[in-house]
């Protein structure tokens, strides 16, 4: 007699958790990938859908299993839990594409929120697809919206960075490549790094700009701090770092701030730096040379860059 999988045994049983104090049955997904997304903190936040996934997949990939493990019990699920993560190889996806090949269910969740956002799980998306797997999302929370929607700033257009580097160097550096974008940054952050990128964020992006520092999303002790730029740097230096998970929110640098630092010769030096260097470097040269911000002059280098490419295409 051929001994049966814990897979197969397991699609005999009905598939069920817990929510309210009642128990539900879930319907089996057809076989493929599912991302899951979870709650960032209340556990509350979970979805009806991603419940009945979890419930009745053949195995929950987790970032971390004890995190997941959290989740599951506390609705009454008990799918077997498996180790996905940043370290995951090659090999691993590998054998995670032959079960699902095979007919297999198979739901990914991160440790809190949407996985693929600031999270490994792309790769295996990736080797899905090559292989001709459906993937199927299960929506939910997300610190990333979770955080711009409270911040109290534009939510017309933004661009989410993750985290910046870790050296205030390299930090002020991707800061300054950030500094033109047209519209709200939104960056994860450690809390005991937090005072120093603020101190960064307010110097190259400058201090006017407002901002928000989301703390504790959707936990009991959530705060949502706004002011400038400025303000929260010189708060946070003297406060200390914050404890708990952080999702920092900047609002772009408003048109008008923008028109009072340009001066009316700046545009020819800029172009005559580009006649002889790259954007990057005609940039820093002119900055150097009038004492203007650099994010500024970059912006207005790309700004006249397009302007004669335009021109000269036409």
């Amino acid at each position: 007699m051929t001994q049966r999988s814990d897979s197969e045994a397991r699609r005999d049983r009905p598939a069920t958790f817990t929510a309210f104090g009642l128990a539900a049955e879930a319907e089996r997904p057809a076989p493929g990938l599912y991302v899951v997304a979870t709650p960032i903190g209340n556990l509350r936040d979970v979805s009806f859908r991603a419940l009945a996934t979890l419930a009745a997949a053949d195995a929950v990939l987790a970032e971390d299993t004890r995190v997941t493990r959290t989740l599951l019990m506390h609705y009454g699920i008990t799918t077997p839990l498996l180790s996905y993560h940043e370290h995951s190889n090659e090999a691993v996806r590998e054998r995670m594409v032959l079960r699902l090949q095979a007919g297999e269910t198979l739901a990914l969740v991160s440790d809190a929120g949407t996985p693929l956002v600031s999270d490994p799980g792309f790769k295996l998306v990736q080797a899905a697809i090559a292989a001709g797997i459906p993937v199927t999302p299960i929506p939910g929370p997300s610190a990333v919206m979770t955080a711009i929607v409270a911040a109290g700033l534009p939510t017309d257009r933004f661009f989410f960075e993750g985290f910046l580097p870790q050296k205030s160097g390299a930090r002020r550096s991707r800061l300054e490549a950030l500094a033109p974008i047209p519209g709200t940054l939104v960056v994860f952050e450690s809390p005991h790094r937090l005072p120093e990128m603020l101190a960064d964020a307010a110097d190259v992006l400058g201090p006017d700009r407002q901002a928000a520092v989301a703390r504790e999303l959707t936990k009991l002790y959530e705060t949502i701090r706004r002011d400038s730029l400025g303000g929260l740097a010189r708060a946070f230096a003297e406060e200390g770092p914050p404890k708990g998970e952080v999702v920092v929110v900047i609002g772009a640098e408003p048109e008008d701030a923008k028109a009072r630092e340009v001066d009316t010769g700046l545009d020819a030096r800029i172009e005559a730096a580009l006649a002889r260097h790259s954007i990057k470097d005609a940039a820093a040269l002119v900055a150097d040379e009038t004492g203007q911000p650099k994010r500024v002059v970059y912006a207005r280098a790309l700004a006249l860059a397009r302007r004669s490419n335009d021109e000269a295409s036409s």
